[in-house]
């Protein structure tokens, strides 16, 4: 079915394509008509971060910003969701157009710039869909927010979603706010981590739950740095680390339509990025910290991939985009036949 609906998607503009989708989506999940249209994979159960998934393949945060689908996007068989990136108030995002397809590539270049409704108006959409699945949230700072006082906004979304998410992913890798990815180092990445540790321990003592915390970091960092950033996420006591974020490599695409374009780089021309930092960080964690990988996970064989270089869970994205809900499947089953 996606196979016929992609040339009629692709006909349109990235953005509209994109929230059409996420319109129809919404509506399929409300009347309960998703999982009529996909074969579900098969039950492949992990325990990671202290969370029961029943597969190790979920949806990256970025398609389903408001989460606005999340019910309709679970039935399609993904194991785990996850919605943003939320800031504490909206935003527009930057000017359009502000995605553009490297179809030859199988990529994508976005700059959206945390276009979002507000966190409030995520969790009136989280408590509409009453969703038992898991649900990851994915939390950032405003655009006019201060990098200086960007703890501010993390504290505060946390917060917000601490009773709703299953587990809350720390965003500070997106290139398209600018001077957000100076967070991932140093003592800006350790006090911002050591805040959010110490409200964690404060919201589960005041709930009687943990909500786990995730890091997403980018790909365009040195093996040296990528070690150092792992050794502090641990130190700090965070939860899992995703690998990896959009590239402002274009590395692949050169003398493509659209590379020039500004923004993050997504999709198949970022797998072998995204891959060596798993590998560079299961060296460096050891098992300690569980990673979860994404970034051009295209085929079955891509995810199994991810897995093999150190991973716990695998995410998909751009992959999503172009192969359809078939990928979900495929990809399970190649993460079971390892």
């Amino acid at each position: 079915m996606y196979r016929l609906a992609r040339p009629l998607l692709f006909s349109l503009s990235p953005e509209t394509a994109h929230d059409l989708s996420l319109d129809l989506l919404g509506a399929a999940g409300r009347l309960g008509l998703s999982k009529l249209a996909v074969r579900q994979p098969a039950a492949v159960p992990v325990n990671v971060m202290g969370i029961d998934f029943p597969n190790p393949v979920g949806l990256a945060a970025g398609l389903d910003k408001n989460g606005d689908a999340i019910r309709g996007l679970s039935d399609l068989g993904f194991g785990f969701i996850e919605i943003g990136t939320i800031t504490p108030r909206p935003q527009p995002g930057n000017p359009k157009p502000r995605i553009f397809r490297l179809p030859q590539a199988e990529g994508v270049i976005n700059r959206m710039g945390f276009n979002n409704r507000g966190v409030d108006y995520l969790l009136d959409r989280v408590r509409n869909a009453k969703f038992d699945g898991v649900l990851g949230i994915n939390i950032g700072k405003n655009l006019a927010t201060p990098v200086e006082q960007a703890t501010d906004d993390y504290l505060y979304c946390l917060d917000k979603v601490y009773t709703s998410a299953s587990y809350i992913t720390v965003n500070i890798s997106s290139p398209n706010t600018p001077g957000l990815r100076s967070l991932q180092y140093g003592d800006s990445l350790k006090e911002l981590l050591s805040a959010l540790q110490q409200r964690q321990e404060d919201l589960t003592e005041m709930h009687g739950r943990r909500v786990p915390i995730a890091v997403k970091i980018a790909p365009d960092m040195t093996d040296e740095e990528v070690a150092q950033v792992a050794h502090i996420i641990l130190g700090c006591g965070m939860d899992g680390v995703i690998a990896t974020n959009t590239t402002l490599s274009r590395a692949g695409v050169e003398g493509m339509q659209h590379a020039d374009e500004a923004g993050g780089l997504s999709g198949a021309p970022v797998r072998e990025q995204s891959t060596h930092v798993v590998r560079v960080l299961a060296e460096t964690l050891q098992g300690r910290l569980p990673i979860i990988a994404v970034g051009g996970i295209t085929e079955g064989k891509h995810a199994a991939e991810k897995i093999e270089a150190g991973a716990s869970l695998v995410q998909i994205y751009s992959g999503f985009l172009y192969k359809g809900p078939a990928l979900i499947r495929e990809s399970v089953d190649a993460i079971a036949a390892l």
